[in-house]
């Protein structure tokens, strides 16, 4: 029998938001990345309507972590359990039960009911501080539901490149050398401590106004898939979150390159980065053409670095 030491917890929030938003925000995980900030990436393997499969990757300490979560969605109960395998701890899984129970109309209680492994390097009060931390975050993203539609953009750039993925995608993981290849990065600081997994600090010019905005990002590389996944965790204004994906559909003559954002708008810092009377549409419309314009460069630089190397074999 294990000697393992279990932590054991039940949590219960307020939070003001229809317990049905609330469920809903649980369901959907591979939405988490841009709603809640510790999830960089999740990638759900398989579902069949109940019961699923995922790959969770999250900050914990500055650090990545990957974890996988098997899931039972029980939507008329309004009810999540939950069995989660972390990579750091094998053979100790962490299992629990998400509920939502409705206190009046436009209000619900949240509750995360959970057994997991005590880490020998953390503390009872660092664990419950990572569980508070998550239930603020849920409350947080769920109670500005009736403003979702108008903080939340999605998009995609993409152009085709006769050339090899593999020469495409070399110049999107090498994003060091974009300072001086790419127009608008006038600096870039890259650490690969993991194997394909990047922690950047980028510095970029802003469009109109030339300031300089830093970015911190996660990047997550998948060589053989062709995608690079990237969270920023520390943005700059008006965005309070950012999560994207680069990635390649190749075919017979060359490969299509598509660069695809997911962003949270923050609607205090709209009148101080657009001006007084600025909207939240005037916000979509900048952040719109700014991360347009440099996915667009670097779309631009991949396309010119394989189809170069295609022209200098001939």
């Amino acid at each position: 029998m294990s000697s393992q030491r279990v932590h054991s917890a039940q949590h219960t929030v307020p939070v003001a938001a229809p317990a049905g938003v609330v469920y809903g925000l649980l369901a959907d995980a591979p939405r988490w990345p841009v709603l809640l900030p510790p999830f960089v990436h999740v990638e759900r393997i398989d579902f069949d309507g109940t019961e699923e499969n995922l790959r969770l990757w999250h900050l914990r300490h500055g650090q990545v972590c990957s974890a996988l979560a098997r899931r039972v969605l029980r939507p008329r109960e309004r009810r999540i359990e939950f069995e989660l395998q972390d990579a750091l701890l094998p053979g100790a899984p962490t299992s629990g039960v998400w509920s939502v129970a409705p206190d009046g109309a436009d209000r619900c209680l949240l509750t995360l009911r959970h057994e997991r492994p005590a880490d020998p390097w953390e503390t009872p009060e660092a664990l419950e501080t990572d569980v508070t931390t998550e239930l603020v975050a849920l409350r947080g993203a769920a109670e500005r539901w009736d403003r979702l539609d108008e903080l939340l953009l999605s998009f995609e750039d993409s152009v085709y490149v006769s050339g090899s993925p593999e020469l495409v995608y070399d110049i999107l993981y090498r994003i060091e050398d974009w300072v001086d290849l790419v127009p608008h990065v006038e600096r870039a600081e890259v650490t690969e401590d993991q194997p394909g997994v990047q922690m950047t600090v980028l510095h970029t010019c802003a469009p109109d106004t030339g300031r300089t905005l830093v970015s911190e990002a996660v990047r997550l590389c998948f060589p053989a898939a062709g995608r690079i996944v990237h969270k920023e965790t520390v943005t700059p204004d008006p965005v309070a979150a950012h999560y994207g994906e680069w990635y390649l559909e190749p075919d017979a003559t060359g490969v299509r390159v598509v660069s695809g954002h997911h962003v949270m708008l923050r609607e205090s810092a709209v009148e101080a980065v657009l001006g007084e009377g600025a909207l939240l549409v005037d916000a979509r419309r900048y952040v719109r053409e700014w991360l347009g314009r440099s996915s667009t460069e670097a779309l631009s630089l991949a396309r010119w670095h394989a189809e170069s190397a295609v022209r200098r074999l001939r």
